[in-house]
């Protein structure tokens, strides 16, 4: 059965039952060309005390007739303008390839304007801040975009097949490669929060060695997590992801994926 929305039901979306009192939330931020309800696997899989929020992007499904956000300064402001309003601690972010850049940017907000941030930032499949790339497939035509997304994979075939989907779906993957690709973060700009960063050990444009330089933005340690798998290695390893996520906000869930960087602060190697 459908979840309730979350109380604001531009930007957020409830991916379990709402309780009482829960521990922690977790806010769920999406990759380039996703939406809040693909996080839905890894919220069935943590634990009851978890309660799991995802953020909904604008221009794509319930809001497809939204202007989109091409900027992650601009998907940071927004996004915090409608978490502010709702989240109390303690609370942690996750966010996906874009979505672990908007919510490292989001964090960074609630640290400068609020009395609280988050207690953690799962950082998936992303290269570190300070890793600048050039890259451009924002500019490609769209045999080039879809050409990447299948590389990547995350997309099912038939999507993309499909002329009104592919007239649906890329104008919202160009949109969101072009805030991802331009992206450049403050020198220097680190958050108080403990940083766990997660990758898949064959993901093609997160490399294991990109992921490492994300110790630089914490104060409080980071740890990495290597799974097997690629770009969209989570939707293989749901419960692996789901007992990191949860070992790490203390509560448990199954057994744990494979780890590196056990030294006793924490600090990724």
């Amino acid at each position: 059965m459908p979840q309730p929305p979350a109380p604001d039901d531009s930007w957020l979306r409830r991916l379990t039952p709402a309780a009482p009192q829960q521990p922690v939330r977790l806010v769920c931020f999406p990759h380039a060309g996703g939406s809040a309800g693909w996080f839905r696997p890894l919220a069935r899989a943590l634990p009851p005390g978890i309660d799991v929020l995802a953020v909904q992007y604008p221009g794509r499904q319930d809001r497809r007739r939204e202007p989109l956000i091409t900027s992650v300064p601009r998907l940071a402001d927004a996004a915090f303008t409608a978490l502010r309003r709702e989240l109390d601690a303690p609370f942690a972010f996750f966010g996906h390839s874009l979505g672990a850049v908007v919510a490292f940017e989001v964090a960074r907000r609630f640290e400068q304007l609020t009395p609280a941030g988050p207690t953690r930032l799962f950082a998936s499949a992303r290269r570190a801040p300070s890793v600048v790339r050039d890259e451009s497939v924002h500019l490609r035509d769209d045999e080039g975009l879809v050409a990447e997304m299948v590389r990547l994979g995350g997309t099912e075939r038939a999507v993309l097949d499909d002329p009104e989907l592919r007239q649906l779906v890329l104008p919202v993957v160009r949109a969101d490669y072009r805030a991802v690709e331009t992206y450049r973060a403050t020198p220097g700009a680190r958050l108080t929060c403990p940083v766990s960063v997660l990758v898949g050990d064959a993901d093609p444009v997160t490399p294991v060695a990109d992921a490492v330089p994300w110790k630089a933005h914490s104060t409080r340690g980071t740890d990495l997590h290597v799974f097997p798998g690629g770009h969209f290695y989570l939707e293989r390893h749901t419960a692996d992801v789901a007992s990191t996520v949860a070992a790490a906000l203390g509560t448990t869930a199954g057994p744990a994926a494979r780890t590196r960087g056990n030294s006793p602060t924490g600090a990724a190697r």
